[in-house]
């Protein structure tokens, strides 16, 4: 797993690149969200093939325990991904609701979430 730092608007927001690295429990965010918070990140891009399938699937709560941690530490957070393949309603309406806040984003491309995260 490779952390890349970006500086946007005079923040560090901390990207992880892996092919191999999957967050599948609280455990592995907590430990991500422990060394971007170490380099002094105010944010993360996380991209989708760095979750698990089950992330997506809100019924094992997964994603609502990962997301509570960033947001008690007021880590802002880009997940970039095709969220469209999802068939979850829910889902989707959790997407709505979470870009429309702001701290917690889905988008589809590296260059949104740039633009996007604070």
């Amino acid at each position: 797993m490779e952390l890349i730092s970006h500086t946007i608007n005079n923040k560090t927001i901390i990207e992880i690149v892996s092919d191999s690295f999957v967050i599948s429990e609280l455990d592995d965010a907590l430990d991500v969200l422990g060394n971007a918070y170490y380099l002094g990140a105010t944010g993360m891009i996380i991209h989708e093939n760095n979750l698990s399938p089950d992330f997506f699937d809100l019924s094992t709560k997964i994603a609502g325990e990962i997301l509570q941690k960033f947001s008690t530490y007021q880590m802002h957070l880009a997940i970039v991904g095709d969220f469209n393949k999802f068939k979850s309603k829910s889902l989707h309406d959790f997407i709505y609701e979470s870009n429309k806040t702001g701290k917690i984003l889905f988008v589809s491309t590296l260059e949104e979430a740039k633009e996007r995260i604070k």
